[in-house]
């Protein structure tokens, strides 16, 4: 489970994250839903460890992001949006990188490494140095690599972001799979079709707040919307009415 408390970040006078709170729970995929520049991102970086919240706390598996972060490392998987590859390096050879520095060796790695590629339909290029893939190849093997040590935790950030109609198809497919093994998905996007084509939970962010949280019925019922973009747009106007 994922657990998200008052979490807040500062750049300058930019307060990008304002006292955010939500929880994500195992077996469950949650929509971190906003428009561009609502905080999606600062949160999810807050949560990989690469940022440090101002104020709040959040939780991975039950440790914290600031006083263990390298358990938080080792419990989650985290797909970056525009996450780079090594270029000069093979697909087979990027994932089995992050593999070693997770602590997989010998055997153990490689059955590890074969497993994954296998899942992800890689094979094909596996044995190419990943210069010149295209995006989904790219995203194939940066979702690879987050899932090499089998995470509970698994971190997306607009995943389709580029992807042709099949690859997002396919990667949607994997990413259902995963909550059919009980995994906790969180997943940022502002596409509302992905959103009701996999979310159970939505946590809607704007301004760098929470505008709405529920399941996708909760809130059509909460704003009196059969359209989860109507809901979207309400809940935003709302926040940007406040602030």
């Amino acid at each position: 489970m994922i657990e998200v408390q008052g979490i807040s970040k500062r750049f300058g006078r930019v307060e990008a994250v304002r006292s955010v709170s939500f929880t994500a729970r195992d077996g469950r995929i949650t929509g971190l839903l906003g428009p561009n520049g609502a905080g999606k991102s600062t949160t999810l970086r807050v949560l990989y460890t690469v940022l440090r919240p101002d104020q709040g706390s959040a939780r991975i598996g039950g440790h914290d992001v600031r006083k263990d972060a390298l358990a938080v490392r080792r419990a989650m998987g985290a797909l970056p949006h525009g996450a780079g590859l090594y270029p000069q390096l093979t697909a087979r050879e990027n994932i089995a990188y992050y593999g070693r520095l997770h602590g997989l060796t010998g055997a153990a790695l490689n059955r590890r490494v074969d497993g994954i590629i296998d899942m992800l339909e890689i094979g094909e290029f596996a044995q190419r140095r990943t210069k010149g893939f295209s995006q989904g190849q790219r995203t194939r093997v940066a979702l690879a690599r987050a899932l090499v040590h089998d995470p509970q935790h698994v971190l997306l950030d607009e995943p389709t972001n580029g992807l042709d109609v099949m690859a997002t198809r396919a990667l949607r497919q994997l990413i259902l799979r995963l909550k059919s093994e009980g995994r906790c998905v969180l997943l940022s996007s502002h596409v509302m079709q992905e959103v009701a084509a996999l979310c159970d939970e939505i946590v809607i962010v704007a301004h760098g707040q929470v505008a709405a949280t529920g399941t996708p019925d909760e809130l059509r019922q909460r704003f009196a919307e059969s359209d989860l973009e109507e809901v979207f747009v309400r809940a935003i106007t709302a926040v940007a009415s406040r602030t």
